[in-house]
């Protein structure tokens, strides 16, 4: 019984509302006013009275955790039913109806449903996707609707476009998501089965043939074996033939289907056509050639007849025995062996070799181990020697072969990449310097000094001679730089000349320029130094070659050289003048040593009084290049090297020393930096305190005696000699006779 409508006895309907908008329900379409809110609600969202809201999609119960859309909440999530339907066949006597089972699909993202029909062999119907993804909307009278989630359930029909399906059954997932929902999952049903497609069951279980054929499985040989394909390398003798002779073959033998095809080996200028096979790729058989076959002689099956007429009315059986069939003989794997003779259609050809895939495959499955070739042919002959034209005398022996090479002439290249291994390099020059003299009885040439300086990035030679005062000879360039030849060479002669190489010239050496004899009579220090580090490929520079010649000669002299060392060095001090030890050595080996290499031993064993260059000048030297580019910025240069101390110091690397330096343009040059640091530093592990150098470096605030410095020009006629001897004063003789003699007699 409702209340009365009298104050006290009725509710305010708005209590709890906080929305109160109204939709808009009027607009204008192609300029006439019209309504446009039919489906619209009303104020707050409250439907109007008498309008029902049809809904648009599928209403999913708000759980915990973030508001998702739909699109984004179930993505990839599909509900999958089990349905099917019933189609009426017309016009059939086999059949009046016939149950088609489908998959319903239901994408819970869109409500978009798709239906699919799985494929049945010979059904002659065309299966698979009978509707595509899309929302389907309700059937009449509400169309104006669509399916939702709510109109699913096991044991439900739907209707979709005329067609009923009835869903039977759903998958694990479908039945989890519906009792979330709150939806009871109904158990599932059995489909119908089809009796047309019993019928038909039932009539292919009943064949049963008289008699299988034969099948002849080929499958698996080629699955297995497609691609592998033995060589052999094989001849055919056809010398008994008029004009015949012995002819090269390839075998091939492909292991898919037992094929075999032959090439021939075509020699250039053999008289013969480049014929691209010798033998199609075919089965071949051991008896060929063979007589042909009758018509019907030669089939697959056999055919018996048991009784009756030939032809219509007779009755016949396969005969599974083959008593007539006819049965050929083909080459196998098996029968292909170094050695062996094949028959090729009447031609007699010999295996002799194969390749290392074929040797392989016989070793594994065969257990061959022994694959020696045959030899069937005499060594080929050799190939003539090139026969070059003897030098004409017109420019170098090196560009005149090179025009006989082809027919546009070319210029000879050059070793690029010694030249820029040997090229000049910072202070290493890459040049052997020699002190010379003339072999020779004229006084005026004998006193001639002359500078002979040997280029190893192009194997050049270049003789200066120094100017001396009131000489009486003009000083200069004597020999223009370029390669020397030895003498006593043919000059018009096919093979090229030999030239002086680094390895001939040694203090002591002889050497003829231009009918010029020259005597090495000493050697620069980068010399000496560059072929003791490089002795290998200088023999009179390598100090266990030498020391093994002079053991072998003072193993006779024992105590004379024991003598010899006690007369000059009385006090026992170890050490005897390096004139003292050269007339030893001279004495003991005779013309066994060279000069060259009695020097190489007196370096090695010697106390070398080595040209110290103090601090203060280089860092004169330094400021003085600072103060000429007017540089100033060192705090700057300071603050630079603070940041690459990372650890804070005060210490850094020479290396970044060296690397900030070049990175601010300090005008000082490299090798001078490098110094300074070796100063300051003495190996390269050392860190440098880089304040102090800055500092040292600073001409404004410490600055230093100015020297002036400038640098040499690079003449060949700064050096004049007697430099590595002057290095070399006193030779220790005691760690010398304890390498000849052994560690006992060292000691006495």
């Amino acid at each position: 019984m409702a209340l009365p409508f009298l104050p006290g006895n009725s509710f305010n309907p708005n209590l709890g509302k906080s929305k109160f908008h109204k939709s808009q329900l009027f607009d204008y379409r192609n300029d006439i006013s019209t309504m446009v809110g039919e489906h619209k609600s009303g104020i707050g969202g409250a439907p109007l009275p008498g309008q029902k809201l049809k809904p648009r999609h599928s209403a999913f119960p708000s759980g915990e955790g973030s508001d998702k859309p739909a699109w984004l909440a179930f993505d990839r999530q599909v509900l999958s039913f089990e349905s099917y339907f019933q189609e009426a066949v017309n016009e059939k006597r086999e059949e009046q109806f016939r149950v088609r089972k489908c998959k319903v699909y239901f994408y819970l993202e869109d409500d978009s449903i798709q239906v699919n029909e799985p494929q049945v062999k010979n059904s002659g119907i065309p299966q698979g996707t009978l509707i595509r993804r899309h929302r389907i909307p309700l059937p009449p009278p509400n169309e104006d609707e669509y399916y939702t989630v709510e109109h699913f359930n096991v044991g439900k029909e739907i209707e979709l476009y005329g067609r009923t399906f009835k869903l039977t059954n759903c998958n694990q997932f479908t039945a989890n998501f519906l009792r979330k929902l709150g939806v009871q999952v109904n158990l599932p049903e059995n489909t119908p089965s089809d009796p047309y497609s019993n019928y038909r069951q039932q009539l292919d279980d009943s064949m049963q043939p008289l008699r299988p054929y034969e099948r002849y499985d080929t499958l698996k040989q080629f699955l297995d074996n497609d691609g592998k394909v033995l060589r052999f390398y094989c001849y055919w003798d056809d010398s008994d033939a008029m004009f015949g002779d012995s002819r090269e073959m390839v075998m091939h033998y492909f292991l898919a289907d037992d094929t075999i095809e032959i090439r021939e080996k075509i020699t250039p200028n053999s008289g013969r056509d480049a014929a691209p096979k010798f033998l199609n790729r075919a089965r071949l058989p051991k008896n060929a050639p063979t007589p042909l076959n009758q018509p019907g002689e030669k089939t697959d099956r056999t055919v018996l007849n048991v009784f009756g007429p030939t032809g219509h009315g007779g009755r016949y059986i396969l005969d599974s025995l083959k008593t007539g069939a006819v049965h050929l003989d083909f080459y196998h794997d098996g029968d292909l062996t170094i050695g062996s003779v094949v028959n090729v259609w009447g031609r007699k050809i010999v295996i002799c070799d194969c390749d290392e895939f074929t040797r392989e495959y016989y070793r594994s499955k065969y257990g061959i181990s022994e694959f020696g070739p045959l030899q069937y042919k005499a060594p080929a002959p050799g190939r003539p020697g090139r026969v070059v034209p003897p030098y004409n005398g017109f420019g170098s022996e090196e560009d005149s072969l090179c025009s006989c090479a082809g027919l546009i002439p070319k210029p000879p290249r050059r070793d690029f990449i010694k030249f820029m291994e040997k090229d000049r390099h910072g202070l290493e020059s890459n040049v052997l310097r020699f002190m010379a003299r003339m072999d020779t009885t004229k006084p005026i040439d004998a006193d001639r000094r002359f500078i002979i300086s040997y280029f190893l990035s192009d194997d050049t030679l270049l003789v200066f001679e120094p100017p001396v005062r009131n000489s009486g000879v003009i000083g200069g360039k004597f020999l223009e730089r370029g390669r020397v030849k030895k003498p006593g060479q043919e000059l018009y002669k096919s093979d090229p000349s030999a030239y002086y190489l680094a390895q001939d010239l040694f203090v002591g050496a002889k050497v003829q320029f231009n009918n010029h004899i020259f005597v090495l009579i000493d050697a620069d220090e980068y010399a000496f130094m560059y072929m003791e580090k490089h002795s290998p490929e200088f023999p009179v520079a390598h100090v266990h070659n030498i020391l093994g010649k002079l053991k072998a000669q003072a193993l006779k002299n024992t105590d004379d050289i024991k003598q010899f060392f006690l007369r000059n060095d009385p006090n026992g001090v170890g050490q005897i003048p390096y004139e003292v030890f050269r007339n030893l050595l001279t004495q003991v080996c005779g013309n066994k040593l060279v000069e060259h290499e009695i020097m190489t031993l007196g370096r090695y064993f010697s106390e070398r009084q080595d040209e110290k260059v103090n601090i203060s000048v280089l860092l004169g030297v330094a400021q003085e290049q600072l103060r000429k580019h007017n540089f100033e910025n060192f705090t700057r240069l300071k603050q630079l090297m603070m940041h690459h101390d990372t650890s804070r110091t005060g210490n850094i690397t020479r290396k970044k020393v060296r690397m900030v330096s070049k990175a601010f343009h300090v005008p000082v040059s490299d090798d001078l930096l490098r110094a300074i640091l070796e100063k300051l530093a003495g190996t390269d592990d050392t860190p440098v305190n880089y304040q102090e150098f800055v500092d040292l470096l600073n001409w404004r605030e410490n600055p230093v005696e100015p020297l002036h410095y400038t640098a040499a020009p690079a003449t060949l006629s700064n050096w004049v000699g007697a430099e590595s001897r002057d290095n070399v004063m006193m030779v220790q003789y005691t760690p010398l006779m304890g390498e000849i003699f052994g560690a006992n007699m060292g000691d006495s």
